[in-house]
C-alpha cells in the first residue's frame, strides 16, 4: 500500500468514526449518578450476543477522582456496545428494556468464564487476593480478555503492575508497549495515536486546556499489553488516559464529545474486534 492509499484509508476511517459518533451524540445513554445498580452476571448468559463484564474488585488505596471498580460503570459499556452493534455486524446481547446487557462479575464467580471480555477501571487501587489471582490467571489462559483503563501516574502504575504480576508472572508474561502498527489498531479503524482522554469533570475544571490529570507525572498516554505463549493479547492496559469516559459521557457536552469520543470509539471498537477474533 503506497502512502497516498494509506492516507486515504486513514482519512476515510476517521471521517467514518466522526460521522457515526456525531449521530450517536443525540442518541447515547446519558450518565446519571447512581441510576443503575450493579447487575451481577448470571450463571448462564441470556443469549449468545456479545457482552462486556465489569470486574468488581477490592480497592486497597485511593486515587483522586476515582471510585474503585464502579468508575465509568455502567454507561461506558452500554454506549460502547451500542456503537459496536451500529458500526459492525456484531450481535450484541440485549435485555428486555432494549438496552445492551451489562454485567458485573467477581473474579471468584463461576460466571467469569462466561464473559467474553472483561473491563476494569481505576485499577491503580486494586488489590487481588491469592484466590482472585489464581482465577484471573485461569480465565486469561483459557482465552479470556481483560481491558484495564483510567489509571494515572507512577503510583497507580506501580500498584497495578505489582498486582497483575501475581496473576501473570512478568518473567513469562512481560508487559509490553503496543506499537502503533499492531494489527489490533487496524481491526476496523486506523488508530495513529493513543488518545489521552480525561474525565469530564477534570476537563471542565481546566477549561479543556490540558488532558494530563497528574501533570508531568502522566504527560504521555500508554497502550500496553500482555500476550500468551502464542502471541495472543490477554490483557490491554490504557494508562494515563480515561478512554471509557469518552463512551460514558458521549451525550453530556458537545465540546467533550467532539474532542474525545470519535478517537475513543475508534480505539474501543478496534480492541473489541481484535479480542473477538483472536
Amino acid at each position: 500500500m503506497n502512502r497516498a492509499r494509506a492516507a486515504l484509508r486513514l482519512a476515510v476511517a476517521t471521517v467514518g468514526v466522526v460521522a457515526a459518533a456525531a449521530g450517536a451524540h443525540a442518541q447515547g445513554y446519558r450518565f446519571r449518578e447512581g441510576s443503575l445498580a450493579a447487575r451481577y452476571a448470571p450463571q448462564h448468559m441470556p443469549d449468545a450476543g456479545f457482552v462486556v463484564c465489569r470486574v468488581a474488585y477490592r480497592s486497597v488505596r485511593v486515587e483522586p477522582m476515582g471510585i474503585g471498580w464502579q468508575t465509568d460503570y455502567p454507561f461506558a459499556e452500554i454506549n460502547l456496545t451500542t456503537r459496536l452493534s451500529e458500526l459492525t455486524k456484531t450481535r450484541v446481547s440485549h435485555g428486555d428494556d432494549g438496552r445492551p446487557n451489562y454485567f458485573v462479575v467477581r473474579l471468584t464467580d463461576d460466571a467469569l468464564f462466561n464473559c467474553p471480555l472483561t473491563m476494569a477501571s481505576d485499577v491503580g487501587t486494586v488489590g487481588f487476593s491469592a484466590a482472585e489471582s489464581e482465577r484471573l490467571r485461569a480465565y486469561l489462559l483459557k482465552g479470556g480478555f481483560l481491558w484495564v483503563d483510567d489509571f494515572w501516574g507512577t503510583m497507580a502504575w506501580r500498584q497495578w503492575s505489582s498486582e497483575i504480576a501475581k496473576v501473570l508472572p512478568p518473567a513469562q508474561y512481560p508487559i509490553e508497549d503496543v506499537p502503533l502498527g499492531d494489527p489490533m489498531l487496524r481491526s476496523m479503524f486506523e488508530v495513529a495515536k493513543v488518545p489521552q482522554i480525561t474525565n469530564i469533570q477534570f476537563w471542565r475544571g481546566v477549561g479543556g486546556q490540558t488532558t494530563s490529570e497528574r501533570g508531568a507525572d502522566s504527560i504521555d498516554a500508554h497502550l500496553r499489553a500482555i500476550r500468551d505463549d502464542h502471541g495472543r493479547i490477554m490483557v490491554v492496559m490504557t494508562h494515563n488516559t480515561d478512554v471509557a469516559d469518552s463512551w460514558e459521557r458521549e451525550g453530556e457536552d458537545p465540546g467533550f464529545f467532539y474532542q474525545f469520543s470519535p478517537n475513543g470509539y475508534a480505539l474501543g471498537i478496534d480492541v473489541l474486534l481484535h479480542a473477538m477474533t483472536h
